[in-house]
């Protein structure tokens, strides 16, 4: 059915391979764990685990509880995989038996894990969070001696065993702006109290891909790369993804479904926030804001038709747009949205720049009616 479908998303395993060791070249012997969470964001959540998996990863990351036990499912049994998104009521005795290990930031969190611990007979390997300056998950620092002194005791008991203290960076792609240095300071009293009570965190981890390529100090024992895996770069402005010598590992695309002339004057899709200057070629690419492509992209995003650039005219519609055509163009050629900037395309970076967003978002929210299509062996 997918080839009924006349548009897909090409993801490059061996582009994610190759991300991987960039990461890995750029640091400085420290364990990866790779982030796979929001479906590997948007590229596909078991085949990047497994192509990370076969460049070396040492760990795997998710968000949430349900995407790590569907991830174990589809690595099997083996592969490190921490999770650190669960309300209260979770069932944790699933991700225990699954061998998920879970992150710990909060009483309730370490009062329910280790009551499902308790009932499976299944000592829970947690990472214990510390806020360190994001104001989101994670026991203050006041708090942390309190929980410290609780996770001992199930230590002891067998109920827990604490396999990493770690925490997140909230400004790691603004290299200069002095907040890391704080954080990093911060997580070492979260050290120093984790010490004092006399716990032994197998791994310590704070940064991920800012962290990871721009703060030397805040690796650690592991390193936790995200958006760097998928070829785009944390921050752009700083250094692209080409002068880190990242690759996209996603490249969007469509056939073209219609070609006409309409003559100067002619408003284009919903409300005519666009009208032609003179007698244009337009063309229709079949994706829409149900697939993912903003609404934010209309009239500024930019694409690459039979090699020639050329941009989104009028508003962005629930399943298809309006570009104009270069030269030559006709229904059944392929419109470009984005993929890798060696292939002469524009990036999801320069669509974030166009949108005023982000690049993490352009290909996270990629629809799931996008086929995606796989090359490569990782």
């Amino acid at each position: 059915m997918s080839d009924l479908f006349p548009a897909r998303a090409d993801i490059d395993l061996d582009a994610i391979a190759s991300n991987l060791g960039v990461v890995r070249d750029a640091v400085e012997g420290q364990k990866l764990l790779g982030v796979v969470k929001a479906d590997a964001y948007g590229h596909g959540r078991a085949q990047c685990a497994r192509a990370l998996l076969g460049a070396g990863a040492n760990y795997l990351g998710v968000a949430q509880v349900a995407e790590a036990l569907n991830l174990r499912e589809e690595v099997g049994a083996g592969p490190r995989i921490l999770a650190w998104i669960y309300a209260p009521g979770a069932d944790l005795e699933a991700a225990l038996a699954a061998d998920i290990e879970l992150s710990v930031g909060a009483f309730w969190a370490l009062d329910q894990l280790a009551v499902a611990a308790r009932s499976t007979g299944i000592t829970a390997r947690i990472h214990l969070k510390a806020d360190t300056g994001m104001a989101r998950g994670g026991f203050n620092l006041q708090d942390l001696p309190e929980a410290a002194r609780r996770i001992r005791g199930l230590v002891a008991e067998g109920v827990f065993e604490l396999q990493g203290l770690w925490s997140h960076l909230a400004r790691a792609d603004d290299v200069d702006c002095g907040l890391t240095e704080i954080q990093i300071e911060r997580f070492e009293e979260a050290r120093s109290t984790v010490k004092a009570a006399g716990l032994d965190p197998v791994l310590c981890h704070l940064a991920a891909s800012g962290g990871a390529l721009w703060h030397p100090e805040a690796r650690y024992d592991m390193v936790r790369p995200g958006i760097a895996l998928y070829g785009l770069s944390p921050n752009p402005n700083h250094r692209t993804a080409a002068q880190m010598g990242l690759k996209a590992a996603m490249t969007l695309s469509a056939d073209l479904i219609v070609d006409r002339e309409v003559p100067a004057g002619t408003g284009v899709s919903y409300g005519h926030t666009a009208h032609t200057e003179e007698d244009t070629r337009l063309g229709v690419v079949p994706l829409g804001y149900a697939d993912g492509i903003d609404r934010k992209a209309s009239n500024v995003a930019p694409l690459v038709i039979n090699s020639q650039p050329t941009k989104i005219m009028g508003r962005v519609c629930m399943d298809q747009f309006v570009v104009t055509l270069p030269e030559g163009a006709t229904a059944g050629d392929r419109a470009y949205l984005f993929g890798d900037v060696g292939a002469g395309l524009p990036t999801a970076d320069d669509w974030a720049e166009a949108m005023g967003t982000i690049g993490y978002e352009v290909v996270t929210r990629l629809g799931a009616r996008v086929p995606r299509r796989y090359h490569g062996e990782g």
